[in-house]
């Protein structure tokens, strides 16, 4: 870890990682995050780890906080059982990420 002498902010680098045959990278966000990149989930898989740390930042004053819990849920125990191998119903899968996109949409509308 560096530290920044102007005005001792910790800067951490990025960090490559190897777990079997993906390549993975992570390094710590400002927010206490982590970005991940891995090689070639299924498409459903990728946007839906897109939607889910979006989903999250909904603000808790937000009309939309309630059902973006709930659709996080969803998409959770869907990004869980493609993970696990099993099959998971397309048209579900697919309301659910419309839905997703649907609450952040009207949750940004609400901060314009």
């Amino acid at each position: 870890m560096l530290l920044n002498g102007q005005n001792g902010s910790k800067i951490t680098p990025w960090t490559p990682y190897i777990q079997s045959s993906n390549l993975v990278v992570a390094r710590s966000t400002r927010a206490g995050g982590a970005l991940i990149f891995m090689e070639s989930p299924e498409p459903n898989e990728k946007i839906i780890r897109l939607l889910l740390p979006r989903l999250e930042r909904i603000s808790v004053d937000s009309y939309w906080a309630h059902r973006a819990s709930g659709v996080r849920g969803a998409l959770t125990k869907i990004l869980e059982r493609i993970e696990a191998g099993d099959t998971v119903n397309p048209g579900f899968v697919q309301s659910n990420i419309l839905i997703g996109f649907e609450i952040l949409k009207e949750a940004a509308e609400e901060y314009l």
